[in-house]
């Protein structure tokens, strides 16, 4: 059963990034293929995959920021050459300002999936179980079309009144990606907090959302401060070392944004 409701405004302020391009100092762009961020400055966001990717760019300087917004902003004002970060942030980012473009070739492909401590198998295998009916009755499609596309409304998904929950199930989140979590005045809105959502209500469990910096995720979860760690996070061999993951729910593309030629 799905349930959908709150409008939410996905250009909040923190969304919003002035466009700075042609202002005197900035630079030209210089990277028009994957191959010409050798030896260049990269601007990412701190702990994602794209910040872990572009470290092995030969040559390259990477830059890490708490926010992708504030990367952005870097490649706005000429302290950056590029931009890699997933795509759909991306296409965010690039429809607030005129001054930046997507490169045509894609930098990496990725699968985005749910982390839990390390061993829970228990609660692994419920929320594989929950993914796999959220699929198969097309909730999670649903609650993609709500925030991608051209006819996405951004309204959220709405927890079903009619479930008996017993027990919390505390998510980590970043709330600077979207959109997949943003911030909503005080709520945090976007793909993973309604599909959150949508698994507790399988799971007959209350959903507290715990909104703090994106390379503190992993840690929250193995010391039990979060029950589960969803901020559009793939599987890494590193981050296995400390968590464990669930199925895949999702499948995105890591992007190169550049200032306009």
């Amino acid at each position: 059963m799905k349930h959908f409701g709150r409008k939410a405004a996905l250009a909040a302020a923190g969304l919003m990034i002035a466009a700075m391009t042609g202002c005197a100092g900035v630079p030209a762009n210089t990277v028009h293929t994957a191959d010409d961020l050798t030896g260049k400055t990269i601007a990412c966001q701190l702990g994602t995959t794209g910040y872990i990717f572009a470290g092995d760019i030969e040559g390259a300087t990477v830059e890490g920021y708490n926010k992708g917004a504030d990367a952005v902003q870097a490649l706005l004002q000429g302290k950056a050459d590029a931009v890699i970060i997933d795509s759909e942030p991306a296409n965010v980012f690039v429809s607030k300002n005129a001054g930046l473009q997507i490169l045509d070739d894609p930098f990496a492909v990725e699968e985005y999936a749910i982390a839990y401590k390390k061993g829970n198998s228990e609660l692994g295998d419920k929320i594989d179980k929950a993914l796999d009916e959220l699929k198969a009755d097309g909730t999670l499609d649903e609650i993609v079309s709500h925030w991608v596309g051209d006819t996405a409304d951004s309204v959220s998904y709405t927890p079903d009144p009619d479930v008996e929950r017993t027990g919390k199930l505390i998510m980590a989140t970043n709330a600077e990606f979207p959109p997949y979590e943003s911030k909503s005045g005080d709520a945090v809105v976007g793909i993973d907090p309604d599909m959150m959502q949508a698994v507790c209500d399988k799971l007959g469990m209350e959903l507290v959302i715990e909104d703090m910096a994106f390379d503190s995720i992993i840690a929250a979860v193995d010391s039990g401060k979060a029950d589960v760690g969803v901020a559009g996070m793939s599987v890494t061999e590193e981050r296995l070392k400390n968590v464990d993951f669930s199925q895949g729910y999702a499948t995105t593309t890591q992007v190169i944004i550049v200032r306009a030629d």
